[in-house]
């Protein structure tokens, strides 16, 4: 058996709806954090082609106007910050966002703790109260209709408070998309609550906290299963009425390895885009990957933008 044969072959394609949205607002203010490789300096000229992005290049001046010209990319009139090194890229990035001359983040040549631990500086970062976390926008390439998926990235083994941090951010990101009141599927591998499965106990947890006015603006439901969160009709097999059942526009995993293995199997199976964000923190912040296609990295871009315009 080729199990190759499910990995999908359609080209990922950055939703047009997302696109749209954020060329109809202004275009964000970006610091690309460590922009010297051609990843980096691609992903940004691409954002700015498509009127996503004002980039601001941080990294090693030299560096930068090199891989400029070997884009043919003419970087005469962009902003250039040196930084001699990715921690002092990430300093100063987050230096710019704290002053207000950035107003979104994004990734480059950079590990992503090194980038989060500036961020995250007591003294100096952009932390302002909440607790970080990412969410996934996942789109087909033969549709605009969405879903959210978080945490994926950050939070390992959230917490039932920290759950409620991950799920008022991921609210408040499909406010910025247009949707008043999302709904928030809280998943475990049952939707009966059960001392066996620690995570169903939460799930319901965060769900009671949710109906007190824990994360206002949406509704919020769980333990549910992935399928009674997705689809209407398992979920009418099972009996489960709550209006979030089978319409969720946000899935609240209850693990890193769940949300993880979650978003990489809708972009290997189903040739997903998926348009990554870190919120709660002053600005939002693209954490690229070097496996991201061109068409996932400008639509963190979009998000991002249309995040910082709310």
């Amino acid at each position: 058996m080729n199990r190759n044969n499910l990995i999908s072959e359609a080209p990922v394609v950055c939703p047009s709806v997302l696109l749209d949205q954020a060329q109809n607002l202004s275009a964000s203010t970006a610091a690309v954090v460590n922009a010297g490789s051609v990843l980096a300096m691609q992903s940004a000229k691409l954002a700015f082609e498509n009127k996503v992005i004002n980039p601001v290049l941080v990294g090693d001046e030299s560096t930068i106007k090199k891989i400029a010209q070997e884009l043919l990319w003419d970087v005469s009139e962009i902003r250039i910050v040196h930084a001699a090194s990715d921690i002092d890229a990430a300093a100063t990035a987050v230096a710019l966002a704290r002053n207000g001359e950035v107003s979104t983040m994004m990734k480059g040549d950079i590990h992503t703790d090194d980038l989060l631990r500036a961020v995250l500086n007591r003294e100096h970062g952009l932390t302002i109260g909440s607790r970080l976390s990412h969410v996934f926008h996942m789109t087909k390439p033969d549709s605009n209709d969405a879903i959210c998926i978080s945490d994926a990235v950050i939070n390992v083994a959230p917490s039932v408070d920290v759950k409620l941090d991950i799920a008022r951010n991921a609210v408040r990101l499909c406010h910025a998309l247009g949707n008043a009141r999302p709904k928030v599927a809280v998943l475990s591998a049952t939707e009966v609550p059960s001392a066996a499965m620690p995570s169903s106990l939460e799930a319901e947890q965060v769900s009671q906290e949710a109906q007190a006015g824990a994360v206002p603006g949406a509704d919020v439901y769980g333990p549910l299963a992935f399928d009674n969160a997705v689809s209407g009709e398992a979920a009418k097999l099972k009996g489960i009425t709550h209006p979030v059942a089978g319409n969720a526009d946000i899935l609240l995993v209850p693990n890193i390895e769940t949300g993880n293995a979650l978003f990489k199997q809708m972009v290997y199976y189903m040739s997903a885009a998926a348009a990554g964000v870190v919120l709660g923190a002053k600005v939002p912040i693209v954490l690229t990957s070097r496996a991201d296609p061109a068409a996932a990295r400008l639509a963190g871009a979009a998000l991002a933008t249309i995040v910082s315009n709310q």
